[in-house]
């Protein structure tokens, strides 16, 4: 089973047996408790379900605790909690621009889009295979998402409030919605070329979404600032300790670093420029969740992360202010600052690549180009995600539900666009198709080498260095897109 389990079912003994006073300090099991409050209280709610299906597993002590029972209320949990997805993207489907004509209900864009989210392969693996509750989180920013696009701000607001306070790896996405309600919402008038009215900033609408922001934080974290444990809560979340990368590199900019370090430091021992008894071995590559140093480049602090990530999500906001599209351009900047933090953040996992795939789903279906990186993001990282699920048995599990989403997101889209330019060119073709022999080689022929005991990293290492240099480039085609994007007259007037 996947340890996330255990992270759990633990977070379940402590929510349900100890004092609020104790969540973030209990550390009996090594999966302490590192989710914002409200992840918290959900526990706690559903730890007073899990007491009727097996009362052992919400003993704090029992550690590494499983049983039938115990996976049939986790498993059943997930799948009652995505009632909320679906009913986020059915509003997102309302949303969508119906006007494209469409010979049956099949090659309709609304259809395809739903397909494109409710059967995501990396969510459904994540989830209902690896075992996660990103379900109704990814649920509660799409329910936000088409709330903005409604018009109907202060429920959007809302909703992404909570959010945060679920899970704060949605502060990634932050810059947009904040850029965006108050581009949207706060200023109620522009002129005629685009640009703002100044005199009809609404002072109301401002104090309406401060205090939004204000009483969801106090609920959430009030009580622990009046215990005076805010800043231990803080630690608990942001735990800087873990390293740059996870135990297995997401496929980012700082993979294909590593990468480029352990390189120069093989050819730096060839050489003889460098020492062999002065370098740590399996620094970056023994599969363990710690800090470690660069041999040859530069070694990263958190501090370097924030600044990278700062700087790459800095052109889409100031798109998002200066080139207004309505719900497209933010869409685009929310999907960039998902990007954009993948690409820099530190200490990413490889399953925070789903927060830009799930809403560039919503762009896919309304231009062949956005279309187009949404293919190849899509394969890149639902691929990446590969080894989550690595015992035997599961392999023609991944493999099947992956081209069955595949084939189906190629076929659906080139229907739809199906009268305009190819979605791919040969390049981006030729790359996507190399998944094949990659997966074939890693999976089949390396177990079957000697090096399997010697370098048992590579197979990881190949697939994190690959699938990087793919989410690199959708993430630049992405960005060149927005950035030359000219705005049509009559959308500036709007």
């Amino acid at each position: 089973y996947s340890t996330d389990f255990e992270v759990h079912r633990n977070w379940l003994a402590i929510t349900h047996n100890l004092p609020l006073s104790q969540w973030y300090y209990e550390a009996t099991s090594e999966w302490t408790l590192d989710y914002p409050p409200f992840f918290a209280w959900f526990e706690y709610t559903l730890s007073h379900m899990a007491k009727f299906f097996d009362p052992q597993m919400l003993v704090i002590e029992n550690l590494n605790y499983t049983s039938r029972a115990t996976v049939f209320f986790q498993r059943l949990s997930v799948i009652f909690t995505d009632t909320l997805f679906i009913y986020a993207v059915h509003e997102c489907c309302r949303c969508v621009n119906g006007k494209r004509a469409a010979k049956d209900i099949l090659e309709k864009p609304t259809f395809i889009l739903a397909v494109l989210l409710l059967w995501n392969f990396g969510l459904l693996i994540v989830d209902h295979i690896h075992f996660q509750y990103n379900g109704f989180l990814f649920g509660l920013m799409l329910l936000s998402v088409a709330r903005l696009c409604q018009k109907r701000y202060l429920e959007g607001a809302l909703l992404f409030a909570v959010l945060l306070h679920f899970k704060h790896i949605y502060l990634y996405v932050a810059p947009a919605y904040g850029i965006y309600l108050l581009r949207s919402y706060c200023f109620t008038a522009n002129n005629a070329d685009g640009s703002l009215k100044w005199r009809s900033f609404s002072f109301l609408h401002v104090t309406l979404l401060g205090l939004i922001v204000c009483l969801v934080s106090a609920l959430s974290l009030g009580p622990f600032l009046v215990l005076g444990q805010l800043p231990q809560v803080i630690s608990r979340l942001f735990p800087f300790k873990r390293g740059l990368c996870h135990a297995y590199w997401a496929p980012n900019f700082w993979a294909l670093y590593n990468a480029m370090d352990k390189a120069l430091t093989i050819l730096g021992l060839k050489c003889n420029f460098l020492d062999h008894t002065k370098i740590p071995k399996a620094s970056m590559t023994g599969g363990l969740v710690q800090e470690f140093q660069h041999t040859v480049l530069p070694s990263v602090t958190p501090l370097t992360t924030l600044i990278c990530t700062f700087v790459a999500v800095l052109p889409s906001v100031f798109c998002l202010w200066f080139k207004p599209q309505g719900p497209r351009g933010f869409l685009q900047c929310l999907v960039l600052c998902a990007l954009s933090s993948f690409m820099f953040g530190w200490h990413v996992h490889e399953k925070a690549i789903l927060l830009a795939i799930l809403p560039l789903s919503l762009l896919s279906i309304q231009r062949a180009k956005d279309a187009g990186i949404y293919l190849i993001l899509t394969t890149t990282g639902h691929f990446s995600l590969f080894p989550l699920l690595f015992t035997p048995p599961e392999l023609p599990i991944k493999i099947l539900l992956m081209l069955l989403f595949t084939v189906y997101s190629f076929s659906s889209l080139k229907s739809l666009f199906r009268r305009e330019r190819p979605l791919l060119n040969w390049l981006e073709t030729i790359y996507l198709i190399q998944f094949v022999p990659l997966e074939i080689f890693c999976e089949i022929i390396f177990p079957l080498t000697p090096w399997k005991w010697r370098f048992p990293f590579v197979p990881l290492l190949l697939t994190s260095v690959y699938c990087a240099l793919g989410v690199t480039y959708a993430w630049l085609k992405l960005y060149v897109s927005v950035l030359t994007e000219r705005i049509p007259v009559r959308q500036k007037a709007e």
